[in-house]
């Protein structure tokens, strides 16, 4: 676990916890001295003769020239008080610093999350659950700060045992090492019983939750079939058995935590009030002589036991949360892509050359494709669903790579050294638009700087500026998914997206399956117009669509068969 957490934190982060680890020192001996300096003050409070029997006492009475044993015991208070009132402030400074350092972590987490998803390459991304990689990010980042937290709180409170521990040593070992005895006996059945289940609930609680995202994102995703299909008591039902199980396993877990608390309470202070039974019976009564000796214990058991509380507590959240921590160590451990900023043109030609790509080993999804698309050409891939046009196209924009051969833009091989280059200059309308609940305008410069001329005149391009004029123009809402748009207009406004960047190479993956005929003829004469100076790269089922194309590859099994 240490080595994984090491893994995660900079060089600063390293150093600021040694920062904490130093800090956490003093804040112990600080906790000590306040235990300690109450015995010496009780002492003198009810026995004043012991000022002038004590050499350090009486030095301090000469050199501040006390007029009476009353003004000595007075300014002890004030200065005790100044002291407490002083541990307090050095206690809430430390406790900030730990909080700032755990919760910064979350920012940290949760954007190295973001980052890593977002750096695989594609073909890693889409075999991936993105409801799990929101989890992770939203959920599991949170968890593992909470994590930390715990092992911080576990240092500083560490520190504050062994100092209290060695002063209970020093006052009466006899007494210490019964409290010890007895204590340790607790912490070890603690562990051996409650912690085990505690553990085993943290991973139920990382399963469930995974359940409750997927479950959200399918139903949240289908809500209009769902609707038609009139099945949401199934879905209901499946969420509600999530949900209970979720919140049992946070019950047991949360009354288990509390456990080690009220026992080690119970057991502390019971020996504490025995000890102190039996002295009163065996000296008759008459504790006076021992009785700073008994308030120092009760009050460094006082201080104690919440510190072996949060011991206990937070090695059991510690353990609750493990899962959390094997989450985001595994997913930042993906290797992102990494490519060059070297650029390439496309003047002349593209050329696929002994081009093969599978998925798994031994099942080719592509064969030996040789093919060269001249620049402005207008090109399609046509074939039944499962012959590899998709994949023969995602590989010509660069988002997989080639098994086996090559692809050549002007005598430049396309590799990691150029492919952002390549991959700037598609654009992409797919089958399945996704528009985010915003305006039509942050839609279309998604990810890109809004310029609301450009946006003018790709929607122009696209046949959708007479439209919003009558609307709210780039300011009209469109829904989450663009539910308040047609699908035609949506298209359009894929469209006018992928025009934005003004790429040279334009790329329509069944861009318009989806659409009537009548819209569909429109939307296709509309593309040809604008895309007279781009290369055309389309993949279609309908050959109806592609009359006005240079070229039409069919593909079966990974082989181009027929060219038209």
């Amino acid at each position: 676990m240490i080595q994984k957490l090491r893994s995660l934190l900079t060089k600063r982060d390293k150093q600021f916890l040694f920062g904490l680890f130093l800090f956490s020192i003093v804040i112990s001996l600080i906790e000590t001295i306040g235990i300690s300096i109450i015995m010496p003050f009780m002492a003198v409070a009810t026995d004043f003769n012991i000022i002038h029997n004590n050499e350090y006492y009486i030095q301090i009475y000469t050199f501040f020239d006390f007029n009476s044993d009353v003004d000595f015991v007075v300014a002890f208070g004030i200065i005790l008080i100044f002291f407490y009132i002083f541990r307090s402030i050095i206690n809430l400074f430390y406790f900030y610093m730990l909080n700032k350092f755990t919760q910064n972590r979350y920012y940290l987490l949760a954007y190295r999350l973001f980052e890593s998803y977002m750096g695989l390459p594609y073909q890693e991304f889409i075999a991936r659950n993105s409801s799990t990689m929101t989890k992770s990010i939203i959920t599991e980042a949170a968890t593992l700060t909470g994590l930390i937290s715990s092992i911080l709180f576990m240092m500083s409170e560490v520190f504050i045992v062994i100092f209290i521990y060695a002063m209970m040593l020093y006052v009466n070992y006899k007494i210490t090492f019964l409290l010890t005895i007895v204590l340790a006996l607790n912490a070890l059945l603690m562990i051996k019983t409650i912690s085990k289940k505690i553990k085993k609930a943290g991973v139920i609680r990382e399963k469930l939750q995974r359940r409750f995202y997927e479950i959200i994102n399918r139903s949240f995703g289908n809500f209009k079939l769902i609707k038609l299909q009139s099945n949401d008591k199934d879905i209901l039902k499946d969420f509600g058995e999530v949900s209970y199980t979720y919140a049992q396993s946070n019950i047991t877990s949360s009354t288990l935590q509390q456990i080690p608390r009220l026992f080690l309470e119970a057991i502390g202070f019971s020996i504490v009030i025995f000890i102190v039974t039996y002295l009163v019976w065996k000296y008759d009564g008459d504790v006076s002589h021992v009785l700073s000796t008994i308030t120092m214990f009760v009050l460094a058991l006082y201080r104690l036991m919440p510190s072996a509380n949060r011991i206990m507590t937070s090695y059991n959240r510690i353990l609750f949360s493990h899962r959390s921590l094997d989450i985001i160590h595994h997913d930042l451990m993906y290797d992102i892509e990494n490519f060059g900023d070297e650029k390439i043109s496309f003047k002349q030609e593209i050329i696929i050359k002994n081009l093969n790509f599978e998925y798994e080993d031994d099942k080719a999804v592509l064969i030996n494709i040789n093919l060269i698309i001249k620049k402005g050409s207008s090109i399609a891939f046509t074939g039944e669903s499962g012959s590899g046009k998709s994949t023969l196209v995602d590989l010509i924009i660069g988002l997989y790579k080639p098994k086996i051969g090559y692809i050549i833009a002007d005598k430049n091989k396309i590799d990691d050294s150029n492919i952002k280059s390549w991959r700037s200059k598609v654009g992409y309308i797919p089958q399945s638009v996704y528009l985010f609940d915003g305006t039509v305008g942050k839609n279309i410069a998604f990810g890109c700087e809004y310029n609301k001329f450009k946006i003018d005149d790709c929607l122009k391009k696209a046949k959708m500026y007479k439209f919003l004029n009558t609307k709210e123009g780039q300011d009209t809402l469109v829904g989450e998914g663009g539910v308040m748009l047609s699908g035609g207009q949506k298209q359009r406004i894929a469209i006018a997206r992928a025009l934005y960047l003004d790429p040279e190479i334009l790329v329509l993956d069944e861009a318009t399956s989806a659409l009537d005929d009548d819209t569909e003829k429109e939307i296709m004469d509309e593309i040809y117009e604008i895309s007279a100076d781009k290369t055309l790269i389309i993949i279609a089922h309908r050959l109806s669509t592609l009359d006005r194309c240079d070229r039409i590859y069919r593909l079966e099994d990974g082989n181009i068969i027929t060219i038209l």
